[in-house]
């Protein structure tokens, strides 16, 4: 019997389990969306193949466990011929995670899910030095801690008020957390534009859309959550287009690639080489330089 090579295994989704010959096959599921034919497909193989179950990561990711070496190849046949691909393990870029963000939910401001499909065909797989984890989220009530991630996407809003629209009913002050919006009933709403966050609950709550709101991407690099944990760091300001954040995303994991040892986290290799060098490449992907 040729030698299993576990290290090409891993690559293509397939973790070794402590059950010897028992692979736990980890599916690539971008932005923790699943077609209602992908789950079919998913169960069809847990059943056949496995034991029955899969496991939801804390990732959005879905593994099937009990998998054994020689059904391999046939599993990974019916799972592409239900439009569902395996994932990746070990030292590459992860399936980016987000949530539903403003095609679904009310408090969104970013398409979540279709930043996450961008990002997932730019980078998905690509080896590394260590694993580099993306997520996306759409608002600042950040339900997908975006900081936790190598690189976190969150979603704002720049906004402006149109005066001539404003009714000077006080709905902004009241929904505005940072006192960025004063209200007075003779001179109506003032803005403190260096206090504002761009959460957007301003224009979310205004009854005549008197608040403008444009979107924006809110970047943090170089978070944590393991043994060691850090809050990823916004370098520069929130970004206003879709050519700007790809531009500053490509210079983080290029920068990570040129520098970082094998097997150094992004953090670590922060650092160790010395912030400021990364926060320079970032300043200049932002600037187009």
């Amino acid at each position: 019997m040729a030698e299993i090579d576990y290290g090409a295994l891993k690559k293509g989704g397939f973790m070794r389990q402590k059950q010897k010959g028992k692979f736990s096959l980890r599916l690539g599921v971008i932005g923790g969306h699943l077609t209602a034919e992908g789950l079919a497909t998913v169960a069809r193989v847990a059943e056949k193949y496995g034991k029955g179950y899969v496991h939801m990561t804390s990732r959005q990711g879905v593994e099937i466990p009990f998998i054994d070496f020689k059904d391999i190849e046939e599993v990974k046949a019916e799972l592409l011929k239900g439009g569902v691909r395996p994932g990746v393990c070990g030292p590459r870029v992860r399936t980016v995670t987000a949530c539903q963000g403003s095609e679904i939910c009310p408090s969104g401001c970013i398409d979540s899910y279709g930043i996450a499909v961008e990002l997932d065909k730019r980078y998905f797989g690509r080896e590394l030095p260590h694993k580099f984890k993306f997520g996306v989220t759409g608002c600042l009530n950040n339900c997908l801690k975006a900081e936790e991630n190598d690189v976190g996407v969150k979603g704002g809003l720049i906004v402006e008020l149109a005066n001539e629209e404003c009714i000077k009913c006080g709905v902004c002050e009241k929904a505005c957390r940072e006192n960025a919006i004063l209200f007075d009933e003779e001179k109506g709403v003032s803005f403190v534009a260096d206090k504002c966050n761009n959460c957007g609950r301003c224009v979310k709550s205004c009854p005549v859309n008197a608040w403008k709101g444009e979107p924006g991407y809110i970047v943090s690099f170089g978070g944590l959550f393991g043994n060691k944990i850090y809050t990823g760091e916004q370098i520069v300001p929130i970004i206003k287009d879709k050519e700007t954040l790809f531009r500053v995303t490509d210079a983080a994991i290029n920068w990570f690639e040129e520098n970082a040892k094998a097997s150094e986290r992004f953090r670590f290799t922060l650092q160790r080489v010395g912030e400021e060098a990364f926060r320079n490449a970032i300043r200049k992907a932002y600037e187009g330089k």
